[in-house]
């Protein structure tokens, strides 16, 4: 194959492991394509944790056409043994002759070792095609096993002057960057607010403007304050709202809340609230790929300031005269952003960028 059709088919099987966004936490999401004479006779991707890996299922569809063939696939082939046998085993058994693999796994259980058996067996490999793309789409896979904790993507709404609130105004930004934002929740594992958002504006932090799966409600709560009739306490599902709070919190007011069902862990007090790095380190041991932060600006500039915000989505209405605390309260120096993206979602602009 040429170098032009090996970025072609990873291209493709990198679009059919996003489909998979938000469901396959703790794996990473993968896609495999099977092709035999510059033609694609088998797909799949991995759907969600505990299922077929995307290999399996696309050597399922090449069936006996798999011998010879070549398997494009987005991650390294697994070889260890987990809820599913190693895919290593499986693609020797299809008789593959070629493997592409766009990244190697980082997870210390394979890290290359995948792609050294595959090599013992005979079957021609190539690694590093579309790599960037590839450790893009797991960037929260990544984190999460070689840095203990989620990737974070904070979104912040603010007007052109760089306030998160207006007077008489629920929301700052129009239909279209709401349904942005509801698609990005569907995407991540969870999603992350503060105890003060809860009090303010009592969200439901479910997806609604589109069909989607609900994330993990995160709050960050020091001293438990959620009220017990918040919407994130009476879900359908309370024990998908997870609650932070300090170590020495109010006993009766914990009590309650797990009473009502919810979650709840205890961290220290860190900046003047909570240690948010030992927050991410929970959510990471538990699982958490990917964290969508729609805190106010105290606790965006908390996760800023530490050095835990991987990249920032700015959400800009055409409005002036905002009020209240700056966007990221708390941030005194300057951060470049960089891998900018600039988008018109309506009236509004969107304005995201990776953080140095």
């Amino acid at each position: 194959m040429s170098e032009e059709s090996d970025a072609a088919y990873t291209r493709r099987a990198l679009r059919l492991a996003a489909r998979a966004a938000g469901r396959t936490s703790p794996n990473p999401m993968v896609g495999a394509i099977v092709v035999a004479d510059d033609r694609i006779i088998g797909e799949g991707y991995h759907h969600a944790a505990g299922e077929p890996h995307a290999e399996v299922n696309a050597l399922a569809k090449a069936g006996a056409g798999a011998r010879g063939a070549t398997l494009y696939v987005t991650l390294e082939p697994c070889v260890h043994h987990g809820r599913t046998p190693p895919c290593v085993d499986a693609v020797r058994q299809a008789g593959i002759a070629r493997v592409v693999a766009a990244m190697r796994d980082p997870d210390p259980r394979n890290d290359g070792r995948g792609i050294r058996a595959l090599r013992a067996a005979g079957i021609e490999v190539t690694e590093g095609v579309l790599r960037e793309e590839a450790e893009r789409l797991n960037a929260g896979f990544i984190s999460r096993v070689t840095r203990g904790r989620p990737h974070v993507l904070v979104k912040m709404a603010t007007t052109l002057d760089g306030r998160a609130a207006v007077k008489g105004r629920r929301y700052l930004s129009g239909k279209p960057a709401l349904r942005e934002v509801h698609k990005l929740r569907d995407r991540f594992d969870a999603v992350l607010v503060g105890v003060g958002t809860v009090i303010a504006d009592d969200p439901a932090l479910t997806v609604r403007e589109i069909r989607g799966r609900d994330p993990l409600r995160v709050i960050v709560d020091t001293d438990a304050r959620t009220p017990a009739n918040a919407k994130v306490v009476r879900a359908k599902d309370p024990q998908r709202t997870m609650i932070f709070v300090a170590r020495d919190a109010d006993a009766r007011r914990t009590n309650r809340l797990r009473d009502a069902g919810v979650l709840l862990a205890t961290v220290p007090r860190a900046d003047g609230g909570l240690d948010l790095g030992a927050v991410l380190r929970w959510l990471g041991e538990n699982g958490v790929n990917t964290v969508l932060s729609e805190a106010g600006p105290r606790v965006a500039g908390a996760l800023v300031r530490a050095k835990l915000a991987d990249r920032l989505l700015l959400l800009l209405s055409p409005i002036a005269g905002g009020e209240g605390p700056p966007a990221f309260d708390g941030v005194a120096g300057a951060a470049d952003l960089h891998d900018v993206r600039v988008r018109r979602l309506g009236d509004d602009v969107a304005v995201e960028g990776t953080l140095a």
